[in-house]
């Protein structure tokens, strides 16, 4: 190789090198962070965070409303493709200088570092995560995760459960190849 043309790889190499690991963080699932929101991302930062996607808004009424049960106000991320990423929930509704109260993640290419994600068994999550305690819904089973302060829900069907049963569910019963229904991360 000619020495000329030397730094010119080697620059080109380093370029390459930075734009693929800051790709990989976009994805990755941490506690206290997915991608490129962590516990101080406020809701005013997520249009320059997902400056390349779009946020789709839905807003509760918040205090001003006259409903008893309110929701939450979400944030709904989706690529420019039209594939749902994340939905954002701040801590506070109606407020853009809310830190965020959970993200729950819909693209199996958001990962933890050690390989868990939408697509992951039972038994993937449970050799790599220290599942503290398990609740059961009317639905589902949802396994509460210390180590990424996440809650996995697995469907009652995967379960051999029926539906609508407050039945409790304990770790053993539930099979290795057992998928989740949802999976959010905290920021409290």
């Amino acid at each position: 190789m000619n020495q000329k043309n030397t730094p010119l790889v080697l620059l080109i190499l380093a370029t390459f090198l930075m734009i693929s690991c800051g790709n990989d963080d976009k994805f990755k699932i941490e506690k206290g962070k997915v991608g490129h929101v962590n516990a101080s991302t406020t809701i005013s930062q997520l249009h320059k965070i997902f400056e390349n996607d779009s946020i789709v808004k839905n807003l509760s009424e918040g205090a001003l409303g006259n409903d008893y049960f309110q929701d939450d106000d979400k944030f709904l991320i989706f690529e420019k493709g039209g594939k749902h990423l994340l939905t954002i929930v701040p801590k506070e509704q109606l407020d853009s200088s809310s830190t965020i109260k959970s993200i729950e993640i819909h693209d199996s290419r958001f990962t933890t570092e050690s390989g868990i994600n939408l697509n992951s068994s039972f038994l993937e999550i449970n050799a790599n995560n220290n599942i503290n305690r398990v609740e059961s819904t009317f639905s589902s089973a949802t396994l509460f995760i210390d180590n990424l302060n996440a809650t996995i829900a697995i469907d009652k069907e995967e379960l051999g459960l029926k539906d609508f049963s407050t039945q409790k569910v304990a770790l053993e019963q539930i099979p290795d190849l057992a998928k989740m229904k949802s999976f959010v991360v905290w920021f409290n």
